[in-house]
């Protein structure tokens, strides 16, 4: 990557990192791989939760590669990450990620740890000290010999990069090259060496350790048994034609790593909802916003009202009910709707079925039954953006940690803008409006619905009964 930032510096300057926004699941998996695969010297992953399913195994088998040829490995996650195999199946992880923590170039520790290691303790623990181990680790990261960074919201599994036959996310990251790699690696390190961090336990470990060697061998077999994961560029190989073509492809700017404080105690207050907001108050003729999960509050619609008032063009998509995979954001969103519509903003929810699916989303011949939005992004004034892991929700403003980067580039803000539109289309999203009667109707190129969609009635259900839940849990 040192010939990379060489030559971005030496047409852009000093201090001026070059960018390029991983806009679909195949490419961003693709950019991880070639990344860690051209490692030279140091490997930094900070992550919310790295799953085991087949992606999962496919990335740690080339950071194991890595490992191999000599490359310092640090792994950071969340300690959810050792309960989880995928979001949808328990699997206790500490002995597997243990093993892996014996490779002599690779050390893990884990955020907000559990005490009781066992699965019956960690139940009991998390009823016993919930307010504690509700504060969670949401950053999403990763750091290439620190010249390079890919900052965003994927986390590592199958569903953010196309390979989940039952759904998959439009997501967005960007890889940054130059200072911006420093600036990140500078908030890998403040959460490496915070108190909330901690090693992965050694009694996690029985047995032998395993050899390098043999553990990649280990998840490169687990690979084989899945053609889905064979597909995805399985095998290492020289990356030297993308990376000599890379920085024609990147957009110059300067940029700013934001990131919350790693103390999850009570007393501390987030920083990042405070630097986006001024991010949003600054536009003077529009502002567009891509965000998964929006349960906002009183002052979120004041401020999209005063932006309205000194005609301030807004634009936000978000999920709808039928793309939603957590319903109980909705339910607590969709008593916003009318709110966020009258106060000026031209309102979208992704349709699970958008056009866009086979080209940005599902990696071949993976093709999920349904979409859903997690994309964090924002546009101001086509000249400034945001890309990072924070939601416009109550955990991401006051529970968990969040991070992202502010990049001051025209070029770059005009290439988001006009990704963030085409997902506007009625081919993709529903525009959300007012009928002449005064009802809410949600209109595409299809059909134009008074009442909000759904996948099926399960999911009305769910959309009910979490309204029973106070907000702040989501």
């Amino acid at each position: 990557m040192a010939d990379v930032e060489r030559a971005v510096q030496a047409k852009h300057g000093e201090g001026v990192s070059g960018f390029r926004l991983l806009r679909t699941n195949q490419e961003a998996l693709a950019w991880r791989l070639a990344l860690i695969d051209s490692a030279r010297h140091s490997l930094d992953l900070q992550y919310y939760v790295w799953f085991g399913d087949k992606v999962g195994q496919l990335m740690l088998a080339r950071v194991l590669a890595a490992a191999d040829r000599g490359v310092r490995v640090r792994l950071l996650f969340d300690d959810l990450n050792t309960l989880l195999h995928d979001m949808s199946h328990v699997e206790l992880r500490d002995a597997a990620l243990a093993r892996i923590d014996r490779h002599p170039a690779i050390e893990i520790r884990v955020f907000n740890a559990w005490r009781e290691r066992s699965l019956a303790g960690r139940v009991f623990e998390s009823v016993s000290d919930f307010k504690r181990l509700n504060r969670r680790m949401h950053n999403k990261q990763m750091i290439v010999d620190n010249r390079a960074a890919v900052i965003g919201g994927r986390n590592i599994g199958d569903e953010y990069f196309g390979l989940n036959a039952e759904f998959n996310f439009l997501d967005l990251d960007v890889l940054g090259v130059g200072p911006v790699a420093r600036e990140a690696s500078a908030v890998f390190d403040r959460y490496w060496n915070s108190e909330w961090v901690r090693g992965l336990p050694r009694a996690a470990l029985d047995g032998a350790a395993l050899e390098p060697s043999a553990a990649e061998r280990e998840a490169l077999a687990a690979l084989e048994r899945d053609a889905r994961a064979r597909l995805e560029l399985a095998g290492q190989r020289s990356w030297q034609r993308e990376l000599d073509s890379l920085p024609a492809s990147l957009h110059a700017g300067r940029s700013r790593v934001h990131t919350d404080a790693p103390s999850r105690a009570e007393s501390v207050r987030n920083h990042m909802p405070e630097a986006f907001r001024a991010l949003m108050l600054s536009a003077r003729q529009e502002v567009l916003v891509t965000n998964a999960y929006i349960i906002p509050d009183e002052t979120f619609v004041a401020d999209l009202r005063t932006l309205a008032a000194r005609g301030v063009s807004v634009r936000i998509l978000t999920n709808s009910l039928a793309s939603h995979d957590v319903p109980a954001v909705n339910s607590h969103y969709e008593t916003w709707r009318e709110r966020i519509v009258d106060a000026g903003v031209s309102l979208h929810e992704l349709r699970p079925d958008a056009a866009l699916a086979d080209a940005l989303v599902h990696t071949a011949p993976v093709r999920g039954r349904f979409i859903g939005l997690h994309t964090k992004a924002m546009v101001i004034d086509r000249r400034r953006a945001f890309v990072g892991s924070m939601n416009l929700d109550p955990r991401s403003e006051v529970i968990n940690s969040e991070m992202g980067v502010m990049i001051d580039s025209e070029a770059l803000a005009q290439a988001l803008a006009v990704a963030m539109e085409h997902d506007l289309r009625p081919a993709h999203s529903w525009r959300v409006e007012r009928s002449s009667e005064g009802h809410l109707v949600w209109r595409s190129d299809v059909d134009a619905l008074t009442r909000q969609p759904a996948r099926n009635a399960w999911q009305r259900v769910q959309n009910v009964f979490f309204k029973l839940f106070p907000p702040s849990l989501y």
